[in-house]
């Protein structure tokens, strides 16, 4: 019997703050909430960023979502470049010692200077690149919390940016589970268990590749760590070696802004075919650098403050309305580039109930489809028509057409391009109209946080998972209305927070370059509720619920320590180290310490006699 991954924890860290307890979906709808809810994620928000306890609401909430690029990043009034100057013979220029050429030309004559510079008389006429510096064009990011810093939270050694949200995301999701996982590795193999994560562009921070490329420029050594924690799998293993200490499965799917969602995929395929029981799913995605905004820049994919003051009518000298900058299905003039890190942790159906562990909801399927024949690399296509349609079709296999026709969302893609809102709209409202819904709610989450590429299908379910908890569709705010080019039938695509009573079913899509399409369809925990009782029946539901009792104190325990500033991420560090030695086994069997259950060597021939 197919098993179903549920999602018992979420955790990690985006523009709109902490992810477990909640709080970063709460600051995406925090006027529709209680006070009380809006307090403890203010609240949250002020410990996050590492403000005084008398700090005001605004000044708390200022440093948050899509906002002004921050110099904590990089200066984006003074980007390093060179600048061809043309040097008749006998000039004298002064360089810093990193800029010079090497070897020095023959006819160059150098005085060091006192403040780690050179003067250098130039003999013969000569074209020179010399280091200048130049004003980014994109001043708008979805940036983490100001003041948050992951990598001072632990040893962080030089790690690369994303690295560093990894081991706070990651140990987010698993402390905010509530579980002992000392006992629930008890019940498992070593190959029950798997790690799928990564980052779609790699490490590309200084400590990562961008160093690995840029040192010898700059007239710096190359270290040892840029080169290996630059890869784009390395998240993974840093789940694996450092917080989980999992031997089991491990890797990452590559499928540019569909990246998160090729993981969830690959996570829930092997929980549904038995081949593994528990998977941490997620990404991190660290992009805000000065290269990879220049290229999307160029490309004319980001939304420059040009494009932002003519949308808005405003002056050369006003500054654009940066924390609007992202405007999903409205006149708008491209993306904007966020960071993130989002993670969940899935168990098949029957290890879940055993542990008491709290249902969030499940992953019904992730369908993934690419567009063929193309004109462009980065042009939509055809393949995104067929995931939504697939997606649509199991949740009316699930639900049935009711649940789908009024009681399903769809968390869109959402870029804030001028060729999204045309391509995707058109695909919602076709698949709207084919499968007989009349007024199909609508949300884009990147209006908020931006676009963080790989972990953008993240951010998405990150959201889908608040709307089950707090009964509100988060709104796109920044789009006053929608663009005239945009397709709207049998479509209710939201301009404000839509308050629900029920929805069993969302479809989360998303769209990467070069044709990597995939839509998600996860089910609310009332639903999986149904489904779990229809299973197993409901003596073994009022058994989870006297479990879960212990681990819901368990997550109260965490949000407390969280809020007090007392919870450090899980970075186990040179701990718990094996090898063969540890390792008791035989020609059928093997056992690892840590593990109850025995990795299984008795393999039967999976394929046909001869």
């Amino acid at each position: 019997m197919t098993r179903l991954p549920v999602i018992v924890a979420q955790g990690g860290v985006s523009p709109a703050g902490r992810t477990s307890g909640f709080h970063g979906y709460r600051r995406l709808v925090l006027e529709a909430l209680d006070a009380q809810s809006q307090q403890d994620t203010i609240e949250a928000l002020r410990v996050l960023r590492n403000l005084p306890g008398e700090s005001s609401r605004d000044e708390i909430l200022s440093a948050t979502l899509i906002r002004k690029l921050e110099q904590n990043l990089f200066d984006s009034q003074a980007i390093p470049m060179h600048h061809a100057i043309a040097v008749e013979a006998g000039s004298e220029i002064i360089l810093s010692s990193g800029r010079l050429p090497n070897p020095l030309p023959d006819q160059w004559q150098m005085e060091k200077l006192e403040d780690g510079k050179v003067k250098v008389r130039i003999g013969g006429n000569q074209q020179l690149m010399v280091p200048a510096t130049r004003a980014s064009q994109v001043n708008a990011a979805g940036q983490l919390p100001g003041g948050f810093a992951p990598e001072k939270l632990y040893q962080s050694r030089h790690h690369p940016r994303s690295l560093a949200m990894t081991v706070f995301g990651a140990s987010d999701a698993l402390c905010s589970a509530g579980l002992d996982w000392r006992l629930v590795k008890q019940k498992l193999a070593p190959e029950q268990v798997a790690v799928y994560s990564g980052s779609a562009m790699g490490q590309l921070d200084f400590n990562g590749n961008g160093g690995l490329l840029q040192s010898r420029l700059l007239g710096k050594r190359v270290t040892s760590k840029q080169c290996p924690l630059g890869f784009a799998g390395m998240s993974a293993d840093f789940i694996n070696a450092y917080i989980l200490g999992s031997l089991g499965g491990t890797g990452t799917s590559m499928g540019a802004c569909a990246t998160m969602l090729y993981n969830l995929d690959q996570a829930a395929a092997e929980i549904r075919s038995g081949r593994r029981r528990l998977v941490i799913v997620g990404n991190s995605e660290a992009p805000i650098t000065p290269e990879v905004m220049e290229g999307y820049a160029t490309m004319g994919a980001l939304t420059t403050d040009v494009a932002l003051r003519q949308l808005d009518g405003l002056a050369d000298g006003e500054d654009p309305h940066w924390h609007r900058a992202c405007r999903p299905f409205g006149d708008n003039a491209g993306f904007t580039i966020a960071e993130s890190s989002q993670f969940l942790v899935l168990m098949d159906d029957e290890l879940a109930m055993e542990c008491g562990a709290q249902i969030l909801g499940a992953v019904a399927d992730v369908f993934i489809h690419a567009d063929g024949f193309k004109k462009s690399i980065s042009a939509p296509g055809a393949g995104n028509y067929l995931t939504m349609a697939r997606a649509a079709a199991l949740g009316r296999a699930i639900g049935g057409d009711d649940a789908l026709r009024n009681r399903s969302f769809v968390q869109a893609h959402g870029t804030g391009t001028p060729q999204n809102r045309v391509t995707e709209s058109l695909i919602l409202s076709t698949t709207a109209k084919t499968f007989g819904v009349d007024n199909w709610p609508v949300a884009a989450v990147k209006s908020y946080l931006g676009h963080s590429i790989g972990a953008a299908g993240g951010d998405q379910i990150m959201a889908t998972l608040g709307v089950w908890k707090y009964g509100f569709v988060p709104g796109i705010q920044t789009t006053s209305a929608l663009a005239d080019d945009v397709h709207s039938s049998h479509l209710n695509i939201l301009l404000n927070h839509l308050q629900i009573d029920a929805m069993d079913l969302a479809l989360v899509n998303a769209k990467g370059f070069g044709g990597n399409n995939a839509t998600a369809l996860l089910l609310s925990p009332e639903l999986t509720h149904k489904m779990l009782k229809a299973r197993h029946g409901a003596s073994a539901m009022v058994q989870w619920q006297q479990r879960n009792e212990s681990i819901s104190e368990q997550q109260k325990d965490y949000e407390q320590r969280c809020l007090t500033g007392n919870a450090s991420p899980i970075y186990h560090f040179g701990e718990g180290v094996l090898d063969g030695a540890d390792l008791d086994f035989t020609d059928q069997w093997m056992q690892i310490p840590g593990f109850g259950q025995p990795l299984n060597l008795e393999m039967p021939n999976p394929f046909w006699s001869f």
